[in-house]
């Protein structure tokens, strides 16, 4: 069994991890707190609950193997980043919204990238962890004036150039010398991680404290103190919904959140005079300002590993469990590749993956707990999971623990995302979206001009 899922992605073959599945759950039992998921929101929950709390009996639940879904796929970007902008941030609804409450979670997830490093170090989870920071770079003209725009935003919510600065033409190209590169945004709040290490590390630190984490388990149901899995139901005075992408697997979840698929490749070692002329010397994580987003890292080992927007939504909410890409997705990818960097022209690509994402209505993370239900939920970061998942786990625990803390005043915290639309509309309006976002680059691309386009959409998308 543990075969297939090494298989899954370059993260997964070099996680050095066996695979080998945890013991299913063997029938109905009673836990303190049951999480469902055991990706980063829930393994990180799990952690913070043993830490504030050795007594309590906390179970998890994963269908696969912990780490089989985003967690172990995704871009290995750590960040700070949050779906929603920090005015929807302020206009929370509740007592913690406004302007200070939007500064206060922006620094909550700044420190968050750091806590991730810190706890890796005390566990020893050898994650591959490196805080090089993040260049969003402005290959037209069009990205540069935005990416102006955008750090002098950043100065109205409290962030500073230690924060978010604007880099010239040679600084940036110093950095990441992709073609056309006219100037950078930089951010030091994010790292560079092997997602599959942290992951499977998490697993074996949540379990040395106590927890009990149930491979190969299928949750058909959460409600009120009951899961209801395969193996019978497992009652806890908390449940916990960490199920991300794959939420629409649950019933009566399928239109909480959108599984929108996200691909990956990644080429082989590069050679050092390759990197002399490509930089990221301090493995930064980098994007460009386009629309249809992509997100890549150099890795420990010396690859490229670049992703990208593009995969068609699938009617339903169906997620594909296994490689969820295809092979003209893929190929976008790899001449992506090749356009920021000529001197990898001629480079081999030796992997290829793909997996699913979670995305509210409104494009807006949250937490939360029904403490008269006994339910509580994180979720809906968008792609952004791997630093917020940690911020997630750390105030589930203050919220289930009742601890009194700044982080369960947070303005995500008792946000509720409106239902997504019934099928055939939801359909539609994810892939409208997508193709309107290659729309938008192209129209930029033509024009000169920013795009009318992408203007109009980006209310729905966590803008201004």
């Amino acid at each position: 069994m543990s075969a297939p899922y090494a298989s899954l992605s370059l993260w997964h073959q070099t996680a050095d991890d066996d695979w080998a599945p945890r013991p299913p759950l063997p029938g109905p039992t009673v836990a303190d707190v049951a999480i469902v998921g055991a990706g980063f929101t829930g393994l990180w929950t799990a952690y913070h609950l043993a830490r504030a709390d050795p007594t309590l009996r906390v179970v998890v639940l994963e269908r696969e193997v912990a780490g089989f879904g985003a967690s172990g796929r995704n871009g290995g970007w750590c960040s700070a980043l949050f779906p929603a902008s920090a005015e929807h941030l302020a206009r929370a609804t509740g007592p913690y919204g406004g302007r200070d409450g939007a500064v206060r979670q922006l620094r909550a997830l700044q420190a968050s990238v750091r806590d991730v490093g810190a706890v890796a170090a005390e566990e020893g989870i050898d994650a591959h962890y490196h805080r090089g920071g993040t260049l969003t770079l402005a290959r037209s003209a069009v990205q540069l004036r935005r990416l102006r725009d955008q750090v002098a935003a950043a100065r109205q919510w409290g962030q500073g150039p230690d924060d978010l600065a604007l880099l010239g033409a040679d600084e940036a190209g110093s950095r990441c010398s992709a073609t056309g590169v006219l100037g950078a945004a930089f951010t030091p709040h994010c790292a560079a991680v092997h997602p599959a290490r942290l992951v499977r590390g998490l697993a074996r630190a949540v379990e040395r404290r106590g927890v009990r984490v149930h491979e190969q388990t299928t949750v058909r149901a959460i409600g009120p103190r009951r899961v209801e899995t395969d193996a019978g139901r497992v009652r806890a005075d908390v449940v916990v919904r960490a199920t991300e992408g794959y939420t629409a697997s649950l019933s009566g979840e399928r239109r909480t959140m959108a599984p929108v698929s996200s691909s990956m490749v990644a080429t082989e070692p590069l050679r050092a005079d390759q990197w002399e002329r490509i930089g990221l010397a301090d493995r930064e994580t980098f994007t460009d300002d386009r629309h249809l987003i992509i997100y890549s890292q150099r890795t420990a080992d010396g690859r490229l590993a670049l992703g990208g927007r593009g995969m068609p939504y699938r009617f339903g909410s169906r997620v594909d469990g296994g490689n969820d890409g295809t092979a003209a997705v893929y190929a976008m990818l790899e001449e992506t590749v090749r356009g920021l960097f000529p001197v990898l022209r001629s480079v081999r690509f030796t992997h290829r993956w793909g997996g699913v994402l979670g995305v509210p209505r409104d494009w807006h993370a949250s937490v939360g707990l029904d403490r008269e239900r006994g339910l509580a939920w994180a979720g809906g970061n968008v792609g952004d999971g791997a630093g917020t998942s940690q911020l997630a786990g750390r105030t589930l625990a203050d919220l289930v623990t009742g601890a009194d803390t700044d982080l369960v005043r947070l303005p995500w915290v008792g946000h509720r995302s409106r239902r997504w639309e019934p099928e055939p509309l939801r359909w539609l309006q994810v892939n409208a979206g997508l193709q309107l976002m290659h729309l938008a680059d192209h129209e930029e691309r033509v024009t000169g001009h920013r795009s009318v386009v992408a203007r109009g959409m980006s209310p729905f998308m966590g803008g201004h």
